[in-house]
């Protein structure tokens, strides 16, 4: 197979399951594409990438055997907070023991603007030019996991390495609660470190998944509201839109072993079944308003070329620039779903080590710029 067809094949079948016959237009290696840009291909086998490191290799296949844990035994019961204590107790919590050995933080619960938050320092201290900063983290999980544990899994690298305080928030997920319920959340709690001692340019905000979602949202969600945009954000692992669309849906979920996310949201994503809500609404996918995105700022996009998130990354990554946003890419070849923040996450992984450390300098960079509270060393 040459290699236009291998590459035809990672677009493969997003058409083969519409039911309609579409006009054949090119035959490649055996395979088609349609007239309407489908493409279908025979199957065949992916060899993980030549241009990843070994130890991303043994991070790949623990990830896959990971999730593949968790649907074992009841994965598909029903029971959301049955699930919520497996994801925990096999991924999540050692995740948290793991990545604490090699980052010794302290992690205090603290209640801030009325929603609870997990504060994590590292034991070190903070830098003296972080002392008025600080980040503000928004865990994944499909608006339904990931609460606690799973925003410290996100936070302890970041506010080690940074030497930075790292409010992880938990804000209210699906299904008990539904859209905007989250966006309320983290502005309760932004709109209280503004009214302490934290200027608007000195408060970053990132997240992986759905939480690199709700950074958006939640950038849109302030300007509705008239609160002043943060210093920066990082959206990891997804774009600033719902839900995962694009070329990755379909090749990055196949590589991964699982099925392509439906375009419907509100099937898999209960945060939003919200009657009459559209998921192309600029407080849901702030990607589609390019007036609300011109006012977006300094943003951290990061994602991996075998991430169901790529897609939805890259056209996010794209609209920012046109819109004249500061806006940086990074994809690191290899890596899946936000593997950088997962209970797999590996500080012996080259990829996942240069991920934090991007993450930051780019916050360190962007933060204070404008020079107000920002106390350099």
């Amino acid at each position: 197979m040459n290699k236009l067809s291998a590459v035809l094949v990672i677009a493969s079948l997003a058409g083969s399951a519409t039911g309609n016959a579409q006009q054949n237009v090119s035959n490649v290696d055996g395979g088609r594409v349609d007239s309407d840009g489908a493409v279908h291909l025979p199957s065949m086998t992916v060899p993980f990438s030549s241009l990843a490191s070994e130890e991303a290799k043994t991070n790949f296949l623990e990830f896959i055997q990971a999730f593949a844990s968790l649907r074992e035994g009841g994965g598909n019961s029903g029971d959301i907070n049955e699930f919520r204590k497996r994801l925990d107790d096999r991924l999540i919590r050692p995740g948290v023991e793991k990545l604490s050995a090699a980052f010794p933080v302290r992690i205090k619960a603290e209640t801030i603007g009325g929603v609870r938050t997990d504060v994590i320092v590292p034991v070190e201290g903070i830098a003296r030019k972080n002392r008025q900063r600080v980040l503000i983290n928004l865990h994944g999980g499909g608006f339904m996991f990931g609460a606690g544990l799973g925003g410290q899994l996100e936070s302890i690298p970041v506010a080690s390495l940074g030497a930075i305080k790292v409010i992880s928030v938990d804000y209210r997920e699906g299904p008990e609660y539904k859209f905007p319920a989250a966006s309320e959340d983290v502005a309760a709690v932004y709109r209280q470190l503004l009214n302490s001692k934290y200027p608007a340019e000195n408060i970053g905000i990132y997240g992986c998944s759905a939480g690199g979602m709700l950074t958006a949202q939640s950038v849109a969600w302030f300007q509705k509201h008239g609160l002043p945009r943060p210093g920066a954000i990082g959206i990891f692992g997804a774009g600033a839109l719902v839900p995962m669309l694009g070329d990755s849906n379909y090749f990055a979920s196949y590589l991964m072993g699982e099925s392509p996310f439906p375009e419907d949201a509100k099937k898999f994503l209960p945060y939003f079944d919200v009657p009459g809500l559209s998921t192309r609404d600029l407080l849901v996918s702030p990607a589609y308003s390019l007036s609300v995105l011109a006012r977006f700022p300094p943003t951290l996009i990061i994602s991996g070329t075998r991430d169901y998130g790529l897609s939805p990354a890259v056209y996010t990554h794209a609209q920012l620039v046109k819109q004249g946003v500061d806006a940086d890419l990074h994809v690191w070849e290899g890596t899946p779903h936000c593997s950088f923040v997962e209970g797999t996450a590996d500080p012996r992984v080259p990829e996942i080590r240069e991920a934090w450390d991007v993450i930051v300098k780019f916050f360190d960079s962007r933060l204070g710029r404008s020079g107000r509270g920002h106390s350099k060393e």
